[in-house]
């Protein structure tokens, strides 16, 4: 599986941005996905992640109530719908995929199988 992350960019706070990944492989629509992302000198956190139905849905809560996390199967892409950006959202922000379709752990990275290449977003004050 090949996960290609797009969409980043440099936003004014307040302001929005779609970062979508997408996924090569045919068993996409039984992933469960995530988004994480990393600023420069921190680890890398969870912000959301997301079923195989895409009925459930996590984030961080950071991020709750600002960003939504969604997915089209058909497309074989998962999005991050992102509003409100703050400075502190400042961050490479990288797409996940995992083969096990349990929704044990999702806010753990060391669960997925798959990475993007990450996508940069920057937020300026």
């Amino acid at each position: 599986v090949q996960l290609q992350a797009s969409g980043g960019g440099l936003v004014q706070a307040g302001g929005s941005l779609r970062l979508s990944c997408a996924a090569s492989g045919r068993a996409f629509a039984s992933y469960v996905l995530g988004w994480f992302r990393q600023a420069p000198g921190k680890e890398r956190d969870f912000v959301a992640g997301i079923g195989w139905s895409g009925a459930t849905t996590y984030y961080a809560d950071s991020v709750k109530g600002r960003f939504t996390i969604s997915r089209d199967n058909a497309k074989n892409t998962v999005y991050l719908q992102m509003n409100g950006l703050k400075p502190d959202d400042t961050a490479l922000y990288y797409c996940a995929a995992d083969q096990d379709p349990s929704l044990n752990s999702v806010r753990d990275s060391s669960r997925y199988d798959y990475w993007g290449q990450g996508t940069q977003v920057t937020v300026s004050s």
